[in-house]
């Protein structure tokens, strides 16, 4: 784990040098993957680039991750920090914005993770990058209706958010005027608060700052935002891919190819690697080696779900704005950054302290949780056409594999505890699947008293 944490602060690169053949290759592969957004007329953020031209004139290119790290992170101007970008008028929707079924899902698997550990007294919800606070109160919603299972175990909430605009949208969302902003420097949480049901919520910026103890980590579409490091093949080796000052045009950015081995091109590339273009997240390393320390020393789960791949893709670094591909260079600041997980190397960083499941399909975890009864469930009781239609919708966007089912992966990490032989619990028979992130499916999913 050193080494990777190293990786996360990786020292910038003190000398400007190009491999024209090979930093050509690489700007054509990032043109024909942006080639949508040429026409698209970009807002600009003058502020953040002025901000990395200063940074990189000053100390010579820098790497993608910490580029990435500037862009979306920045405490003063970063695209995080000051912009609400989720839903309709926003650069992308999620999968909780689309349909309440997503989350009522997520919080039936949470229940049955912490039912198979026992039921411990107490039930810690921890979400990272919990968006507009969508996915969160549906699974509350679930939890309000199964408190019989619940068997009055105390529940509390863990939001994971650098955003101070995106925790007061899920403030609001989840307890209303009920919160409060910590302004101590010694907190570790700079918001807490009460949702209406008086589940207590608190929010911190770290993972490290929430607090032992048995938990269910949920991480939808966090992974795919983390900093990433971008490698070539070359001649003479792997070298990284950093982002430099045009010299015929200064306020633009580019890409270059470093000429010499940096620590990120020396430890981040596997020794059997095959392809010809790797993008390593070391950040997300650390952060699921972290996860696997809590789940196997604290009990509990986590759950990642993402797009992303098993170990196979090469180029995936773009931009997202207005719902629209965005050149991942240009306007710093008023684009998401994104690139697709590599959960096999996520699988690898998690170690043997905890039993992997997937990653699958969200189709294929969605069905296995029970969607389809689910979808029934809600139809039958809705006589409005409009709600129905929309019902129908989310549920299509959700599964078919030209849209969201097959293009985002679900990958759990869980106690060795769970291989143990199923039980049935209160009529709820708990099934290992052998092909599943979730190693169950709930049958009976009508009789959980979900309405």
């Amino acid at each position: 784990m050193g080494t990777i944490q190293k990786m996360i602060n990786i020292s910038r690169a003190s000398v400007r040098f190009l491999a024209p053949s090979l930093n050509a290759q690489w700007t054509g592969m990032l043109n024909r993957s942006c080639s949508s957004s040429s026409s698209e007329k970009q807002a600009p953020n003058p502020s953040m680039l002025r901000h990395l031209v200063s940074k990189i004139t000053a100390t010579g290119p820098i790497t993608v991750a910490e580029y990435m790290r500037e862009v979306l992170t920045n405490p003063v101007s970063g695209y995080y920090v000051k912009n609400d970008m989720l839903g309709a008028d926003g650069d992308f929707i999620t999968s909780p914005e689309i349909s309440q079924i997503f989350g009522e899902l997520l919080g039936i698997w949470c229940v049955s993770e912490w039912m198979a550990a026992g039921k411990p007294k107490a039930f810690q919800v921890v979400e990272l990058g919990p968006g507009r606070g969508s996915l969160t109160s549906d699974i509350l919603r679930v939890f309000g209706q199964l408190q019989s299972v619940l068997c009055g175990a105390s529940v509390s909430v863990h939001l994971v958010e650098v955003s101070p605009k995106l925790s007061e949208v899920q403030a609001h969302c989840l307890a209303g005027e009920n919160t409060q902003v910590c302004v101590s420097d010694e907190e570790s949480v700079y918001r807490t608060g009460t949702t209406h049901t008086g589940v207590p919520v608190s929010w911190y910026r770290r993972i490290d700052d929430v607090p032992r103890g048995f938990s269910i980590f949920l991480a939808h579409e966090f992974f795919d935002a983390l900093p990433i490091h971008k490698f070539q093949r070359t001649e003479k080796g792997w070298r990284e891919v950093m982002v430099d000052i045009d010299p015929d045009k200064p306020d633009k950015l580019r890409f270059v190819v470093f000429p010499a081995p940096t620590l990120a091109s020396t430890t981040l590339i596997q020794a059997d690697e095959q392809r010809e273009h790797v993008e390593v997240c070391a950040e997300g390393g650390v952060i699921v080696q972290n996860l696997a320390t809590r789940v196997s020393e604290d009990g509990g789960a986590a759950l990642i779900a993402d797009y992303g791949h098993d170990g196979t893709k090469t180029d995936t670094f773009r931009g997202f704005r207005g719902h629209k591909l965005h050149d991942v260079l240009e306007a710093p600041g008023s684009a998401d950054l994104t690139a697709d997980v590599d959960f096999s190397y996520l699988r690898k960083m998690a170690g043997d302290a905890v039993v992997c499941f997937g990653p699958i399909t969200q189709r294929a975890f969605l069905k296995n949780m029970g969607i389809d009864t689910r979808l029934q469930v809600l139809l039958r009781s809705c006589n409005d056409s409009s709600t129905r239609a929309q019902l129908v919708h989310g549920y299509n966007m959700l599964t078919d594999p030209e849209k969201m089912g097959h293009r985002f992966q679900f990958l759990s990490l869980l106690h060795p505890s769970r291989l143990a032989q199923p039980k049935e619990e209160n009529g709820i028979m708990m099934k290992r699947r052998r092909n599943g992130t979730a190693p169950l499916t709930v049958a009976g999913f009508t009789e959980l008293g979900l309405n």
